[in-house]
């Protein structure tokens, strides 16, 4: 009764006017913000912090909040209708989401990442109100051993992106993998790869490939064929069919709940939920051969996960006073100006601050898809217009943004340049999921390798005393292997059937 009293008087302090006025504002400038290529939600809530500072602690977080979970959405946007990521977290979905988009479908991808995203922040938000304490021990006890083992399975996961030739897709992950170790090393500080360029000191940057890659390419291969007419659709298109929600809603369910359990860890994040969301749903669709050419699963898991993820990086946040995720060490920090320290005696000493804050999370979500669903035709009214006219309006938005990202000029060079890598990718049919995969995952692998060396003195035998990292690696060995055991079975059992046949 106590924990249920607690809930109510969190809706109380979340419903107050003022506080219900900051958190749509936070919504709105989070979906504008997430639009633009090259900000994200941690570049975005650090921008406008100083604009909270002068609003009470409670009003002040409630509207960060709401700018977090606000950009989640604008990116999709972008990512969905002109293959522009706004977010690290929305690339997967921009692999079926724009595939949609071509199809004259941007309107039923846009309402199911707004309804995937509610269903899910629904989801996540009862877990992070029961369970916060005990999920926040278990990431306690995940330490960089458990984290190269998640890592691994990640990796292990590329296999999902592979596309039609496994050795395409291999080939970029390596490449990916490779990009990711220019910079300096991380235990050392020595110079890799950099040929003696200061640009490359800091390695290559995530979205500046990313935004290179898939929007920079796509105008490329667009305008090299001509272009094509501008997407005619009717109003009664862009709406969800019966069957869409049918092949939508276990995904959305799985998404929330994998995307939530990945939230809570510290360091995975929703990139990594969405990835291995998509790669889920590919396994699980009766419609495998729709992915990769726009299977609206492939929206709808990945558009729950990174949402669930969002709340589920409060968790360590909140009762440990550990950061989630970039974005909520962006809010630690703001914790902090407000003279607030988290951990586990913020919910005893500061308990309507506390759960006002997590019943924000229900009341954003629902503004969210009040402000964004009926918006998805408008938005999607987009594609109409002339290519002439668009394709320079998303370079020009690519190149502002990649600039954006570190305020010079190498961003747009480095956009530029893995465009035309993309354009020959596309042309010659090697995926980019793998090579973004290969990127995300390599410097963190790295990281914790570094650390879990460090930890064990160079014997890595310590992960023979880590059960949680014994399983992940288990869990691994059946992604890489599963498949090809169970292709020689059924390869087998055809030809016992072919022999049975020709006996007979």
């Amino acid at each position: 009764m106590e924990l249920l009293g607690q809930i109510l008087g969190g809706f109380q302090t979340a419903l107050a006017p003022i506080n219900l006025m900051y958190c749509f504002i936070g919504v709105l400038l989070g979906t504008v913000i997430g639009l633009l290529p090259g900000l994200g939600s941690a570049t975005g809530v650090a921008l406008l912090l100083p604009l909270t500072l002068t609003l009470e602690p409670v009003t002040a977080l409630i509207m960060l909040a709401g700018i977090y979970y606000g950009t989640q959405y604008g990116a999709t946007i972008s990512s969905i209708l002109i293959a522009t990521p706004g977010d690290s977290a929305t690339v997967v979905t921009t692999i079926e989401g724009y595939k949609l988009a071509r199809k004259g479908r941007a309107g039923p991808a846009l309402a199911i990442a707004a309804i995937a995203s509610f269903i899910a922040g629904t989801i996540s938000i009862l877990l992070l109100m029961t369970l916060a304490p005990i999920f926040a021990g278990f990431a306690l006890s995940f330490g960089p051993p458990e984290t190269v083992a998640l890592l691994t399975l990640g990796l292990a996961g590329v296999i999902g992106f592979t596309g039609s030739s496994r050795t395409k897709g291999l080939a970029m992950a390596a490449f990916g993998l490779a990009i990711a170790t220019i910079g300096l090393d991380p235990s050392t500080g020595v110079e890799r790869f950099t040929l003696g360029n200061i640009q490359l000191l800091g390695g290559i940057g995530f979205l500046e490939v990313v935004i290179g890659l898939f929007a920079v390419s796509e105008v490329m291969s667009q305008v090299s064929r001509g272009g094509s007419a501008p997407i005619r659709t009717r109003f009664r298109d862009m709406l969800l069919t019966a069957e869409d929600w049918r092949r939508s809603r276990m995904a959305i369910a799985r998404g929330g709940v994998l995307g939530f359990f990945l939230g809570v860890l510290p360091g995975a994040g929703a990139t990594l939920a969405s990835f291995f969301s998509y790669d889920v749903e590919r396994r699980f669709s009766r419609h495998k051969e729709e992915f990769g050419h726009g299977a609206i699963e492939g929206v709808a898991g990945p558009e729950a996960a990174n949402n669930a993820a969002v709340n589920g990086a409060f968790v360590p946040t909140l009762t440990l006073g550990i950061p989630g995720s970039g974005t909520t060490a962006v809010l630690l920090g703001a914790f902090l100006l407000f003279g607030l320290q988290p951990g586990p005696l913020l919910f005893e000493e500061q308990p309507d601050l506390v759960w006002g804050l997590i019943a924000s999370f229900y009341v954003g979500n629902l503004i969210l898809i009040i402000l964004n669903l009926p918006l998805a035709p408008v938005f999607a009214s987009i594609l109409r217009l002339r290519y002439g006219f668009l394709y320079p309006l998303i370079l020009l938005l690519c190149f502002v943004g990649a600039y954006a990202v570190e305020n010079r000029m190498w961003g747009v060079w480095l956009a530029f340049v893995f465009g035309v890598i993309g354009y020959f990718m596309k042309r010659y049919d090697y995926p980019a999921a793998p090579l973004i995969l290969g990127l995300i995952l390599g410097p963190l692998f790295e990281q914790a390798l570094v650390r879990t060396s460090s930890i064990g003195g160079g014997d890595f035998t310590i992960f023979f005393g880590r059960p949680i990292a014994l399983v992940l690696f288990a869990l691994a060995a059946i992604v890489v292997v599963g498949p090809l055991v169970m292709k020689g079975v059924s390869k087998l059992t055809s030809q016992r059937n072919q022999q049975g046949g020709d006996g007979s």
